[in-house]
């Protein structure tokens, strides 16, 4: 049963539900990276932004530097979201690795240290489709965990609401093999800044389930989170058993996501994954995962909701553009009406006034996805 049948199965509004402040019952919006619609993401504006935008929780990436601080970025190399290249002190730095399998060139984090990343300036990595936000290019310096954790803390304090953290540790095996063990890392700087409460605001997230069954021995009390494609297999079980390692496929079946109960509790999916669908009679939104993952007992979350046409699918279009907004309101509705869990959006407020639809849409005619 999905969230919003379980919040109105009586009928009327959760109590505990006031606009765009999320009930335990609704599905989370989390500001994917922070507001990158607006802002570069993984800067101090664009998370400063999602949450006065009222975002339940952020999302960073976490990678780490050659001395081992924890860093937000999309990923280890860095030269599409930083002006790196640009810096004639950095150019021999330039090289070509293999991460998770691919094989990429550029700058990577691990081969600076934190005072040299520190000089750093962030930049959109969208600026064709995302030109307002590449407006604040070469404004802000690249952020540590450490600075995310401060300012969820201040905002909260200021806010008087608890604005959750969904981090996701980025090619940990990777990291791993080059002396880095992003588990031990993000489990000091966490219990270090007071994150290892068991209050429910930490969420932790990986497309590698080993780190996340790390970081539990290490005590971290946290909401764990697999992060699942549509193809491929994880990369630490590719670095243990090669081309015999189970698929990412294998865990979406019944069963397997069943076997994921065991260790994890949750899993997030690209929302292509979720292929929501409306009952013609009833107007009911349903998804075959969402409910698969629930009766596994199991949260289900997806990433990522944008609004521009490049993002959507055909039938939400408008125009020819791809940085122009398509019918983002009909495309959001769906995947909030399939029943998951939460949400990743690059635009938090668009996804809230997204969820406040689907709730009054509901409350008022008993079912939802009919007007979507």
């Amino acid at each position: 049963m999905w969230p919003f049948r379980r919040v109105f199965a009586q009928g009327g509004v959760d109590p505990g539900y006031r606009g765009g402040v999320t009930s335990p019952r609704l599905p989370l919006v989390i500001g994917h990276r922070g507001a990158p619609g607006y802002r570069p993401e993984h800067t101090s504006p664009s998370y400063e932004l999602a949450i006065a935008l009222g975002a339940d929780a952020v999302e960073p990436d976490i990678v780490a530097s050659r001395d081992g601080i924890l860093v937000l970025r999309h990923e280890n190399e860095i030269s599409g979201t930083t002006d790196v290249a640009s810096r004639a002190e950095f150019a021999a730095r330039r090289t070509t690795k293999t991460i998770d399998g691919a094989r990429q060139t550029g700058w990577f984090t691990e081969d600076f240290s934190w005072a040299e990343l520190q000089t750093l300036r962030s930049r959109e990595r969208l600026p064709k489709i995302r030109q307002s936000s590449a407006s604040f290019d070469l404004q802000s310096p690249i952020m540590r965990l450490s600075d995310l954790l401060h300012l969820l803390d201040r905002a909260g304090d200021e806010s008087g609401r608890a604005i959750g953290l969904v981090a996701e540790i980025k090619h940990a095996t990777y990291f791993e093999s080059i002396g880095l063990s992003l588990d031990e890392l993000v489990a000091a700087e966490l219990t270090d800044a007071g994150w290892n409460s068991g209050d429910g605001r930490l969420t932790v997230e990986s497309f590698e389930k080993t780190v996340l069954d790390q970081l539990r021995g290490r005590g971290i009390r946290s909401k764990n989170v697999f992060l699942l494609e549509a193809a491929g297999s994880p990369p630490d079980l590719v670095a243990r058993f090669g081309s015999a390692a189970d698929s990412y496929a294998s865990f979406l079946t019944p069963d397997g996501l069943r076997m994921l109960r065991r260790d994890v509790e949750g899993i997030s999916v690209d929302r292509q994954m979720i292929r929501p669908r409306t009952n013609a009679e009833s107007g009911t939104v349903s998804s075959v995962l969402v409910d698969d993952a629930h009766a596994a007992g199991l949260e289900i979350y997806c990433w990522t909701l944008r609004p521009e046409n490049r993002f959507l699918d055909r039938a939400f279009r408008r125009g020819s553009d791809p940085s122009s907004f398509g019918d983002w309101q009909r495309d959001f509705a769906l995947v909030l009406a399939a029943g998951v869990d939460g949400v990743f959006a690059d635009h938090a407020d668009l996804a809230i006034a997204a969820r406040d639809a689907v709730v009054t849409s509901f409350s008022s005619r008993g079912t939802v996805g009919g007007s979507a």
